[in-house]
């Protein structure tokens, strides 16, 4: 459900955070560059002075026509400076998913190839769960009642000091696999054999628990797994997710809250020639509270966001409509931010009953969370990421939500994103992006994010400090 755009204006040899421009855009506009240091534009480029953006899921609001700011970056910690782990270790969980490579290639594709809406993720389920037992893990499939949500554990050590949990998305959506969550669970299981070898080989008391989570596009799966505690045996918790954007890039910022609603509108059939004063018409009431929330975008901030649709059954242009639904998304950058702009959504729907004497039900579905990365863990993701793979990672929020912000509530957690090659136009939740989520190139990428996620996760299991360090800094934020 994340989806995340770059620009590049720097030499590509360079792999400073300075060197990469971040922003959501929605259509095409082109950028005078007026500074004479600016090299020239290497991605959409139009000519050696223009900076053309590419398009993606919102408007070009943040960057400046004449002036373009570096993105923030992560403050780095003590632990982020410090020797990561022993380099033998970290050599041990590269091999381990070098090795294993063309098994998750195959998971990817097949995967891929079945796509599966939420809450249906059957093939998925049983073909993960086959392979993660093949593997050595102790596996209970349909975990905690959930029909399509499973879990892997392996355990090193008479009384394992920590665990470290890692989630594997499994859901598609109606055009597919087009948020790549066939690359998220490909990665999870990498991360969680990459662990078990690496806790063997080295000794290290651990836990490691691969959560297969459902229905991630709009049915809250892991909400569901929150309340039957899943998570309550994690001592921190981590996953990845693919975006587009340039080479060897990825991100840390946070999502947006999301909360979506529905509104039926019930009113009174007649008919529209004949007897119309006898009807109610629920289509005007819709039409109403549509109108309502438009005009209500103008005072709205732009990290803010409420999109719709509106829709009924047996319409007929002669028939005054009885019945009409509105069905709405709203977001915000923070829980609270958002409960006051729900409550405002809501009034514009409150609205269009009143104003046509139509009877109204409201229904609202499980709201996600925005994501709270943990900084001692981003801080350690950015080091590998950038010393060992020469990745550069930053911290640019996005609009996008996703049902781990919930999971970052509870414990722990890190939810990078990596940039995968797609075509202009072709970001999250495009067909494009579904073709991309096939690619090797995708597939290696998702490899290095691995490698670099099982590093701070083996980490975190096996450094006293760190795991210190990571859960003052969740205290921390959790009080704030």
């Amino acid at each position: 459900m994340l989806d995340w755009t770059a620009l590049h204006v720097s030499d590509p040899k360079a792999q400073r955070f300075s060197d990469w421009y971040f922003s959501s855009t929605e259509c095409c506009h082109s950028y005078s560059v007026s500074s004479s240091e600016h090299p020239p534009v290497e991605l959409g480029q139009k000519s050696s002075n223009t900076l053309q953006c590419l398009c993606r899921t919102s408007p070009l609001w943040s960057i400046a026509k004449t002036h373009l700011s570096p993105p923030p970056s992560y403050s780095p910690s003590s632990s982020a400076t410090e020797p990561f782990l022993d380099e033998k270790v970290l050599k041990t969980l590269d091999d381990a998913i070098d090795d294993a490579s063309g098994d998750l290639r195959k998971l990817s594709l097949a995967i891929h190839d079945h796509p599966e809406m939420k809450w249906e993720e059957v093939y998925a389920h049983d073909t993960l769960t086959d392979f993660m037992q093949s593997q050595g893990f102790k596996v209970t499939r349909h975990y905690l009642g959930i029909p399509t949500a499973w879990r892997a554990e392996y355990s090193f050590g008479s009384t394992p000091r920590r665990v470290a949990g890692v989630n594997a998305e499994m859901d598609a959506l109606p055009n597919g696999h087009s948020c790549g969550h066939n690359l998220i669970a490909a990665g999870g299981v990498g991360i969680a054999l990459a662990l078990k070898t690496a806790l063997e080989k080295h000794k290290i008391d651990g836990k490691v628990v691969l959560l297969g989570t459902p229905a991630e596009e709009g049915g809250g799966g892991k909400i569901e797994l929150l309340k039957k505690g899943a998570y309550d045996d994690m001592d921190a918790c981590v996953m990845m997710h693919p975006m587009p954007g340039p080479d060897k890039s990825g991100n840390l910022g946070s999502s947006t809250a999301i909360q979506a609603i529905q509104v039926v509108y019930t009113g009174q059939s007649a008919h529209a020639a004949a007897a119309p004063w006898e009807g109610t018409n629920a289509l005007d009431a819709a039409f109403v509270a549509y109108s309502a929330i438009s005009a209500l975008r103008q005072q709205t901030p732009p990290t803010h966001r409420v999109h719709g649709i509106v829709s009924g059954q047996d319409w007929a242009p002669n028939v005054i409509p009885d019945c009409a639904k509105l069905s709405y998304i709203v977001r915000a950058p923070s829980v609270e931010e958002l409960d006051v702009f729900v409550e405002k959504v809501v009034n514009c729907l409150k609205a269009g009953a009143l104003a046509t004497s139509c009877k109204m039900e409201l229904e609202y579905d499980t709201g996600y969370s925005e994501l709270r990365q943990n900084a001692a863990l981003g801080d350690s993701f950015i080091s590998v990421m950038d010393h060992r793979y020469g990745f550069t990672v930053v911290d640019q929020d996005t609009p996008a939500s996703t049902d781990f912000g919930n999971v970052t509530y509870k414990l722990p957690s890190l939810h990078p994103g990596f940039s995968i090659p797609t075509v202009h136009n072709g970001g999250n939740h495009t067909p494009e992006f579904a073709e991309a989520a096939a690619t090797l190139e995708a597939h290696q990428a998702m490899l290095t994010t691995t490698k670099g996620l099982s590093a701070v996760a083996l980490k975190f299991l096996a450094d006293d400090k760190f795991a210190k360090e990571v859960q003052d800094t969740f205290d921390s934020r959790t009080r704030d």
